[in-house]
């Protein structure tokens, strides 16, 4: 159960959770001054509206420090509360510095903590199957939560960088995890 809570929690404890959904929320920039990117800020958004026809969501934001700023989670975390989200009702993941690793330290906290509800992970479009497949191969039935309805960019070139980036981090992103499964890599 979700006790009483001043603020979001970090990962671990002795808790236990109740949620008819999980919602990882994964990290884009934080700007100077502890400022969320526009990125940042949409994935929220999206996620907040995913979120409202489910009774008891835990958001799970990750993301670590990045160039500037407190962590990416801890940024979400504000702007989630901001819509109205209650912090204890927020699991924050500290220690991801990339897709990767995030959705590996999320696969990892969701099973220190018991927490059997269905996960769905938020991203910006491009972003999503990468985000749900790694949760997949790290052991946890992922699913796309709704992404923000805003593109990656303004200009046709830009989106087209982001899609293409994100099939070459699809692909390399695959063999590690696959390799970790195998034991072939830590």
């Amino acid at each position: 159960m979700l006790g009483p809570q001043s603020g979001p929690r970090s990962g671990g404890g002795n808790r236990t959770y109740e949620a008819d959904a999980v919602i990882v929320i994964f990290g884009a920039a934080v700007r100077p001054g502890g400022q969320p990117s526009a990125t940042l800020r949409r994935r929220v958004e999206a996620a907040a509206a995913f979120s409202r026809p489910f009774t008891a969501p835990l958001f799970v934001p990750t993301g670590g420090v990045g160039r500037a700023g407190p962590s990416e989670s801890s940024v979400m975390a504000k702007l989630l509360t901001s819509h109205g989200v209650p912090p204890a009702r927020i699991l924050l993941e500290e220690t991801g510095t990339d897709t990767f690793s995030s959705a590996r330290a999320v696969a990892k906290l969701l099973r220190t903590a018991g927490i059997a509800a269905p996960v769905h992970a938020a991203s910006s479009a491009y972003h999503l199957p990468r985000c749900v497949m790694l949760l997949r191969a790290f052991g946890v039935r992922a699913h796309a939560a709704g992404p923000p309805w805003v593109p990656a960019g303004s200009r046709l070139v830009t989106r087209c960088y982001w899609w293409l980036r994100e099939l070459a981090a699809l692909a390399y992103d695959g063999v590690l995890a696959l390799l970790v499964r195998v034991g072939v890599w830590e």
